[in-house]
């Protein structure tokens, strides 16, 4: 019950912020792209061919638009608004001077940016799919013939997640451990550019976890043959949450 009541007052304090905005422009951004684009060209799904499910080749253009660049930035940017709220607002000592224990307070955060995280997702969906139905009804007046492949959709949804969770971790501990705002953004738009020169001319590039997301869509068979990602992506994880909380709890000047 502490825990529902600690996720419920820090998402509270999102409501209206630059994260939360960050998420509804981000989510949509791309798919918004798309829609005008077909819809200024006059074009649906049918431009996509018989080479397979144009819902398929739809969801795969489109987040390689997303994956590649925009939403680890976005991770990074959100992840360090979140974190760093208490900083700007001075308010971490009269967090920690409530009825709440130090690992509710921990859990309480991690768990509202992964709720952003999932709202983001929610929102570029949304948008995924209105951008194929929109021109497909003004144009062709009809849906597209091909089934909707919705397996397909929400395995890829949770593979992306998933490639979200170390990033969103590393963020985590650099956004608690600092409190200068321009330290874990700086960080992380240097790690997440240092990946993309490195991805597809390194064979080693997946030992950047920034590289996740773009591995999953381009798909470069001489490293997603080598490594499991996803079990990668698990395990930086698991360390990265580790040395948050061992960091959190045992500084001696929380704020």
């Amino acid at each position: 019950m502490e825990l529902i009541n600690s996720i419920q007052s820090e998402w509270l304090k999102t409501r209206k912020s630059a994260a939360a905005w960050l998420c509804i422009i981000g989510g949509l951004f791309i798919p918004l792209i798309f829609l005008i684009g077909f819809l200024y060209n006059r074009q649906t799904l049918a431009m996509y061919g018989d080479e397979g499910n144009v819902w398929t080749l739809h969801f795969f253009q489109v987040w390689q638009a997303m994956v590649i660049f925009l939403l680890p930035m976005g991770l990074v940017l959100a992840t360090s608004l979140i974190t760093q709220m208490e900083f700007r607002n001075n308010t971490w000592k009269q967090l920690h001077a409530t009825p709440q224990k130090y690992h509710t307070i921990f859990a309480a955060k991690f768990i509202v940016i992964l709720g952003m995280t999932a709202q983001f997702f929610l929102y570029f969906n949304l948008g995924f799919i209105l951008s194929g139905i929109v021109p497909s009804l003004l144009f062709d007046k009809a849906l597209p013939d091909s089934v909707f492949p919705y397996e397909q959709f929400f395995v890829s949804n949770g593979k992306i997640f998933l490639t979200c969770l170390p990033i969103l971790a590393l963020q985590f501990l650099i956004s608690l451990k600092f409190k200068n705002f321009l330290v874990p953004i700086g960080v992380g738009l240097v790690l997440l550019v240092a990946t993309l020169i490195i991805v597809g001319n390194w064979e080693y590039a997946y030992l950047s976890p920034y590289s996740y997301g773009a591995l999953t869509m381009m798909g470069v068979p001489e490293i997603m043959e080598k490594v499991n990602i996803y079990w990668l992506s698990i395990i930086y994880f698991a360390v990265f949450m580790t040395i948050s909380f061992v960091l959190y709890i045992t500084k001696s000047e929380k704020g």
